[in-house]
């Protein structure tokens, strides 16, 4: 059987957009041409590959294979194009990132600054999320997590050192409550808590004791997707919170928050930058790697 490229790259569209029209205006034709090319697609196969409804698009099973077989295949062929192409001329195009909020010392703008001077043709599209998603499959580059949340089919380069989580509250705060011996005690404390998304519950503060892993779920009265908003909170003397040790590292050092049961709050792997395991890199992404591999270096010196 023949292989028509295009209609396997309308595909590819549309299963990653979810929608013939967005689709469409991704590939510069009409819907009309995308659903016609999707329905030839069908009929040579033999088999449906999409459910159309009138509100929206998803993948049947053998849609979902096909896309699972296809995109990496496709994705290899673009980056091989790609490498050739730019193999003498330097890295250029749109690099898409998506960051957990968490990762301070990625976030903090001197690496962003830095790779931006030195590689005047690279754009970095940045996206601050704390959900878990596929970043191939949402158009991502690459992504930046604590390393335990990582995909083991990934590569991942580590970003930070070591990181601990601590609870903390304000001086003002502790002067009004008891500060808590052991981290069952939080419940009856006011807590200021997080969550990834808005439909996601909140956050269950995890604590280590002799090596027993385990978790509190202490009821926050005030919870937000926001860190900056905690910090403040925790600070105006709203309440206990938890969160980066190297987060809350600048308001510790200024005793405008006081570190709390610190025993009980191992340190665990950092954040690492990750990306899918492809023999051949894109350039600007490459560069990447390397850029973050060299920062890494020299802090390492500097300390």
């Amino acid at each position: 059987m023949s292989v028509d490229l295009n209609r396997v790259a309308v595909f590819l569209a549309v299963a990653e957009a979810k929608s013939f029209t967005t689709a469409a205006r991704r590939l510069g034709v009409t819907r009309s041409a995308v659903s016609q090319t999707i329905r030839r697609m069908e009929d040579r196969l033999g088999i449906a590959l999409v459910q159309r409804t009138s509100r929206s698009v998803s993948l049947t099973e053998a849609g979902e294979a096909l896309y699972r077989r296809v995109a990496p295949a496709v994705s290899e062929v673009s980056v091989a194009l790609e490498a050739t192409r730019d193999r003498d001329a330097a890295p250029s195009g749109l690099l898409r990132l998506a960051v957990s909020s968490i990762a301070e010392r990625f976030i903090s703008g001197s690496l962003f600054a830095s790779f931006v001077e030195r590689h005047p043709g690279i754009q970095l599209d940045i996206t601050i999320t704390d959900e878990e998603f596929d970043i191939v499959a949402e158009g991502y580059d690459a992504g930046v997590r604590l390393g335990e949340v990582i995909e083991q089919d990934m590569v991942a380069v580590p970003v930070s050192s070591k990181q601990r989580q601590l609870v903390v509250g304000a001086p003002s705060y502790l002067a009004r409550r008891r500060a808590p011996k052991h981290p069952s005690e939080l419940t009856q404390h006011c807590c200021i808590g997080w969550r990834p998304a808005p439909r996601a519950e909140p956050y269950r503060w995890e604590f280590e004791d002799n090596g027993r892993a385990f978790d509190v779920a202490v009821n926050p009265q005030i919870t937000t997707n926001d860190m900056w908003v905690m910090i403040r909170t925790a600070v105006a003397g709203g309440g206990l919170t938890f969160g980066m040790e190297e987060t809350f590292r600048p308001y510790l050092q200024r005793g405008e928050l006081v570190p709390l049961l610190q025993r009980f709050c191992p340190s665990f792997a950092g954040f690492y930058l990750y990306f899918p395991d492809r023999r051949n890199l894109a350039p600007k992404l490459r560069t990447l790697v390397n850029h973050v591999r060299y920062s890494s270096a020299s802090a390492q010196k500097k300390k």
